[in-house]
């Protein structure tokens, strides 16, 4: 397991890389975030340990340019109080934030959840048709007519949660506590502030669907005041 770890904290980086390697990881390290984009886009690395606050170019601006070419796996490191930067950067394609001060052996944790929702193991299909759409779980794809969406991994397992409750209306905390529980992540209390990083990522699956064909268009309705509804009649 290749993994880049862009932080920009020397000791920081080398205790985290120490434990890393410790658990068989092979870790590069970037220490400014245009070293750190430099060689994420070169590729090669199974997932990418991202901080926020850093020299010369900054986490999430890394984050927005490291999306328009790539969709390696990316874990931000948050200190503790960025709240709204954690939300920005899940709406930009993040795939989880570990907080500052973390303990090592939880990071470990999370790249492995991470990497095993997103590599999964080439098993059977499990996957579910709804109209046009088909989506497939266990392969990580999603397919309107046969044709592929790209999708971030949040993405998909968002859209994965209305699929599973097709023609079911869900608030945006069900949809919320439904990708938490994807991810082996307990619920929690929804904060309202959170409406809009779910709004944008499904305006994003969208988007996706409908450029893979237009029957796409139309799939994810909104109903107003209430929530969203993912249905091969809409």
């Amino acid at each position: 397991m290749r993994v880049l770890l862009v932080e920009d904290d020397s000791r920081l980086a080398e205790r985290t890389a120490e434990y890393l390697r410790d658990h068989g990881m092979d870790v590069e390290i970037a220490s400014d975030g245009e070293l750190g984009l430099s060689q994420a886009v070169r590729g090669g690395h199974d997932i990418v340990l991202l901080d926020l606050m850093l020299p010369r170019l900054g986490g999430l601006e890394v984050l927005r340019q490291l999306r328009e070419r790539s969709r390696v796996p990316v874990i931000m490191l948050t200190a503790r109080g960025e709240e709204a930067d954690r939300v920005l950067g899940l709406e930009v394609g993040a795939d989880d934030y570990v907080p500052k001060p973390f303990s090592p052996r939880e990071l470990v944790a999370r790249i492995r959840a991470v990497l095993r929702r997103t590599q999964p193991l080439p098993q059977e299909s499990n996957a579910i048709t709804v109209g046009p759409l088909i989506v497939d779980r266990d392969r990580r794809r999603v397919e309107v007519k046969a044709v592929a969406c790209e999708l971030t991994p949040y993405q998909f397992d968002l859209l994965w949660v209305l699929v599973e409750a097709k023609e079911h209306v869900l608030s945006r905390e069900q949809l919320y506590n439904g990708v938490r529980a994807l991810r082996g992540d307990p619920p929690t209390d929804f904060d309202p502030s959170v409406d809009r990083s779910i709004d944008v990522h499904l305006s994003k699956i969208r988007q996706a669907l409908a450029a893979a064909d237009p029957s796409g268009e139309g799939l994810i309705r909104t109903i107003r005041g209430v929530g969203y509804v993912l249905s091969a009649d809409a």
